[in-house]
């Protein structure tokens, strides 16, 4: 199968298209793990923020510059941040899911066009 030329132009198709199917499984992988470290991140200085006391100075950084901001602004920027990411990540596993289905769907068929046996 080292001459893709050799096969019919439909399994060169589908061919092609599990390649895709496999690069765009992989892009949504690498953003979902970008995600996951984004929500630990914001999950741990949530907390942190929670445990300060009242009447300590907060600060937000914005760009190379530290903001003082008052911690209640802070905690709702926080948690609101929170929700897009749980939402985000909640959108991103649907469409891995459907990516995955697509990938197994296109691999049955070409172990099928081609003759080879399903893995175990």
């Amino acid at each position: 199968m080292s001459d893709m030329s050799k096969l019919p132009p439909n399994v060169q198709e589908r061919i092609a298209k599990l390649q895709q199917l496999q690069n765009t499984m992989q892009q949504l992988l690498t953003q979902k793990q970008r995600l996951e470290m984004e929500a630990a991140e914001t999950e741990r200085a949530l907390n942190a923020l929670k445990e300060t006391p009242e009447g300590v100075k907060t600060y937000k950084s914005v760009g190379a510059v530290l903001v003082e901001k008052d911690k209640e602004s802070l905690i709702k920027e926080l948690s609101e941040r929170k929700d897009f990411l749980e939402m985000r990540a909640k959108v991103l596993e649907k469409q891995e899911e459907k990516t995955k289905e697509r990938l197994q769907g296109l691999q049955e068929t070409l172990q099928k066009e081609l003759g080879i046996a399903k893995p175990a």
